[in-house]
């Protein structure tokens, strides 16, 4: 084989895994090809992440200019036009493609555009693209090829009666009205986002919280944001009986008590989980074990077959993109003998509608569950200056902390830049500080950070403005 074609890594998949795994190995002066079907950035910053936070950012502008009275001004007639707001979303994720385009020249890593597949442990074939046929052999493959949305049995995404959100970041008109099956966080932000732009909302969801992952007390309070707003929530139900018509799609909600109702709209999107993208992976000559269709790794992120490794969204939750760029590169760090590979064990989860929501280790239901003695410190941000100040005072900062250490268990936030808010928390458990350590660190005033101080202290009766 051609040296052109000997590399000490190859990288299947251009998503926060892939690219980020490629580019550290780039880093430590390896050989290394990144094999993307697409652009590079993946699902996330193509056709996730970063495309719906740019919608999210225009529906959040949309509301203050809506609202805009309470600051003093005046603003009548406003118009959106959709397309042009759709429009911005992929000049944004256009954008960063091509930095990380620019990142792996930087780093010198090979971006082969096709399809990958393991022919045989240590060898990768372009089966599909400009290099099909193209044989890559490898001292070491790293697997990084994602997920992409579930769809039901029977019905196809078709663009327009129904979407996945890969559909719905390719809207060219606004539905005027559209049910949402699933509230996580992709159903969540997409129920935010169009309605307030004035299409009418559906939010159903079988279990009986909206965010079930997520601290009751943050479900709770999006529940009453959302209904503030408008957006119709139908909770505990299963959808059954789909229909798509010409004219849009019909279903059945049936209840725990088997009672049903039917419900309509313009258009459906699912919003139902995420299935690995194994397909065409491997040849029939290797065999991965698999644990529900995702790629099971040990504790350096190598598979069953020595040289394979895997890392993202494709070896199993939590589906995110912090979390997989964090496995990448500590998979090739232990690849190429660079520290110790970690495996995750605490990551913020962060939910981008308004109010947001942010959250870090153990619920209080879990914590119950698992029967620990803790406490809960809570300040609400109607109490922050800086929050009544920028009129965003929905919601609260919620600490649970471990009775006899004073460390932080749990941290979840529902409120105005809580997906910013949570690092603290983040950095306060790596290192094992206590309520104490948080509530000694001085915050600037008036900021909405306040009120992390004031959570923890709180915890111990010792908040001072509540």
């Amino acid at each position: 084989m051609s040296e052109d074609n000997v590399y000490d890594l190859v990288v299947i998949g251009g998503g926060p895994a892939g690219y980020a795994g490629a580019i550290r190995a780039g880093q430590l002066g390896q050989k290394v090809a990144c094999v993307e079907m697409d652009r590079p950035g993946g699902t996330c910053l193509n056709w996730g992440c970063i495309p719906t936070k740019a919608l999210l950012k225009s529906a959040e502008l949309y509301e203050t200019m809506r609202h805009a009275d309470v600051f003093g001004f005046k603003c009548e007639g406003i118009t959106v036009d959709f397309a042009k707001v759709m429009l911005r979303s992929r000049g944004v994720a256009d954008q960063m493609s091509k930095g990380i385009s620019f990142l792996f020249k930087k780093n010198k890593v090979e971006h082969i555009i096709g399809k990958g597949m393991v022919n045989v442990p240590g060898l990768v074939e372009i089966t599909s693209g400009e290099s099909k046929g193209r044989l890559l052999q490898a001292k070491s493959i790293l697997l990084a090829t994602g997920c992409r949305a579930k769809v039901l049995p029977g019905l196809k995404p078709d663009g327009e009666r129904v979407l996945t959100s890969f559909e719905a970041l390719q809207l060219k008109k606004m539905p005027a009205s559209i049910i949402i099956l699933g509230a996580g966080a992709i159903g969540v932000e997409f129920a935010y986002f169009l309605n307030a732009f004035g299409c009418k909302v559906t939010l159903v969801e079988m279990m009986p919280r909206i965010l079930p992952v997520e601290d009751d007390d943050v479900s709770a309070g999006l529940e009453r944001a959302f209904k503030k707003q408008g957006i119709e929530m139908r909770l505990g139900v299963k959808a059954d009986n789909i229909r798509v018509e010409s004219t849009g799609v019909k279903l059945d909600l049936v209840a725990g008590d088997n009672s049903r109702t039917t419900v309509a709209a313009e258009s459906l999107l699912l919003a139902v989980g995420v299935a690995a993208n194994t397909d065409g992976l491997l040849s029939p000559k290797v065999k991965l074990n698999m644990d529900r269709g995702f790629i099971t790794v040990d504790g350096q992120y190598q598979t069953n077959v020595k040289g394979i490794y895997g890392a993202g969204d494709v070896i199993g939750p939590p589906w995110l993109a912090h979390v997989a760029t964090y496995e990448a590169v500590q998979a090739v760090n232990g690849i190429f003998g660079h520290g110790k590979p970690h495996r995750v064990e605490r990551f913020p989860g962060c939910t981008y509608c308004q109010p947001q929501v942010a959250s870090i280790g153990l619920t209080e239901r879990a914590c119950k569950e698992k029967g620990l003695a803790y406490q809960i410190g809570k300040f609400p941000f109607t109490a922050s200056g800086k929050a009544v100040a920028v009129n965003h005072p929905e919601g609260f900062v919620k600490v649970i902390v471990e009775s006899k250490t004073g460390e932080i268990l749990g941290a979840h936030i529902l409120g105005s830049d809580a997906t910013e808010l949570i690092a603290e928390f983040g950095l306060a458990m790596e290192l094992e500080a206590t309520w104490e350590e948080i509530h000694a660190t001085i915050h600037a005033h008036p900021t909405l950070s306040e009120a992390i101080g004031e959570a923890v202290a709180a915890s111990h009766q010792e908040a001072i403005h509540i």
